[in-house]
């Protein structure tokens, strides 16, 4: 172990790495049960995607231990799964795309992404686009991934529903999805209050078992028609051996003949998983004191293509984006210091294969509270915007927080983010401060306006 990881180097034991791992895994567990809930809006099969979410996390995870020797776990990314089942899957559906192609697309375009970050992580491209976006809209895209996350969760518990009038109101409180919903929101929240371990598990545990309680004593009815399923598990070996899968479940044929339109949600994926995976390896390394006295980070690419092996893994299995968890830093606050906290959180998501009954019975108002928590972790970036200084800054951060909840598109929101701020920035007279690599991205969303002008797209 010490020749591996260099424990003593980095002041830490096996111990201290094995219980850090440990902690990790039950902060971000949960995406074994809300990842399988999301997908399946796009028409995959539940216990397929589990399957897959348990393997490309634990590839991945052991890849990050062993190329870059960093505490930083990953998994299939919360709210790029979002953009995966509510924005790509939906608008090709609109195109005139069968319900049993849609998925298949998206998941060719997550394939696509990985295989060009893989060679993307063997130049200094992506460190280069991240270091050079504005820091203002580097934490508003955070916020409003957050935001978009936690409106997410309410719509699944339908704490958030359709108003003919408003667009949006608050649900039936009458109904045990949403007063659940809620009583598990709170109960989080004590548990984070207490630094309890794995507390946003603990907190979907609690809500399905409240649940578990509201259908034995009648007031949660099952009913398969309107999407209430039994609450308690049920085993059997369809659930270990399942009859579908997705396994290499690509479709070639129509990105062959819809070139354009793939690349854009090609390009969206690789946009957002690039914020996504860079800020979270940076956030988790100053918690780690990992970074050098330059401010860089050390292994870089190592770590970079760990995420990047992690998402062809995903798809080639069946699943979204892989990406590194802001969770991880409840492994760093532990003690964790080294990849064997990655290999260690690694062999548990693959250990998980083995209990997919429970975590396949637990309901989408149950994941409610952790969707919800997780935006509110992203969601406090907010109070590294500054709104006073410049309005290019200003404006770019303030649409990227408003127009992803709102639009319900992640994409939507950094694309005219970057595009408002260099139009900004040149029309106050400050154009020496867009960077060469700003002007590529402009152009790049440029022309994807005046496509989406032309025919509609995503």
């Amino acid at each position: 172990m010490e020749k591996l990881f260099k424990l003593s180097q980095h002041g830490t034991s096996v111990r201290t790495e094995l219980s850090s791992g440990l902690t990790t895994f039950l902060a971000m567990v949960y995406i074994l049960a809300v990842n399988p809930s999301i997908l399946s809006a796009s028409g995959m099969d539940t216990g397929s995607v589990f399957t897959a979410t348990c393997i490309s996390a634990g590839i991945a995870c052991l890849c990050m231990a062993f190329f870059a020797n960093y505490p930083v776990a990953l998994a299939s990314g919360m709210g790029l799964n979002a953009y995966f089942a509510y924005t790509v899957v939906p608008t090709l559906l609109s195109q005139g795309v069968d319900g049993d192609t849609a998925w298949k697309v998206a998941l060719t375009a997550v394939l696509t992404e990985g295989i060009i970050f893989i060679l993307l992580s063997f130049t200094n491209f992506r460190e280069k686009l991240v270091n050079d976006i504005p820091e203002n809209l580097k934490y508003g895209i955070t916020a409003g991934i957050g935001l978009f996350v936690a409106i997410i969760g309410l719509k699944n518990a339908g704490v958030v529903a359709d108003d003919g009038a408003t667009l949006i109101t608050f649900g039936d409180l009458g109904t045990p999805q949403v007063s659940l919903a809620i009583v598990g929101v709170i109960i989080t929240g004590i548990l984070s209050h207490f630094n309890v371990r794995g507390y946003i598990l603990l907190g979907i545990l609690i809500t399905w078992i409240m649940g578990m309680f509201a259908q034995a004593g009648g007031w949660y009815v099952v009913d398969l028609e309107i999407g209430n399923a039994s609450l308690f598990p049920s085993f059997s070996m369809e659930h270990f051996l399942p009859a579908d899968h997705n396994l290499m479940a690509f479709d070639f044929k129509w990105v062959s003949e819809n070139i354009l339109e793939f690349c854009i949600v090609v390009f969206s994926f690789l946009f957002v998983d690039i914020f996504d995976t860079v800020g979270t390896l940076i956030g988790v390394a100053q918690k780690a004191d990992l970074i050098d006295e330059n401010g860089k980070l050390p292994n870089a690419k190592g770590a970079l293509m760990a995420d990047a092996v992690g998402t062809v893994v995903g798809a080639l299995v069946g699943t979204s984006t892989v990406t590194s968890y802001v969770e991880s830093s409840a492994g760093v606050a532990n003690g964790g210091r080294t990849g064997l906290t990655a290999a260690t959180c690694g062999v548990l998501f693959l250990a998980a294969l083995f209990f997919s009954p429970i975590f396949l019975a637990i309901p989408s108002f149950a994941t409610t509270p952790a969707l919800v928590w997780v935006g509110l972790l992203m969601l406090s970036s907010v109070k590294n915007v500054d709104f006073e200084h410049d309005v290019a800054d200003t404006v770019a951060a303030y649409l990227a927080i408003i127009l992803m909840p709102f639009t319900s598109s992640i994409a939507t929101g950094i694309m005219w983010g970057m595009l408002s701020w260099v139009v900004l920035k040149v029309c106050t007279g400050k154009i020496k401060e867009v960077t060469p690599i700003m002007w590529v991205v402009f152009v790049l969303f440029a022309v994807y306006v005046v496509k989406l002008v032309a025919s509609p797209v995503m």
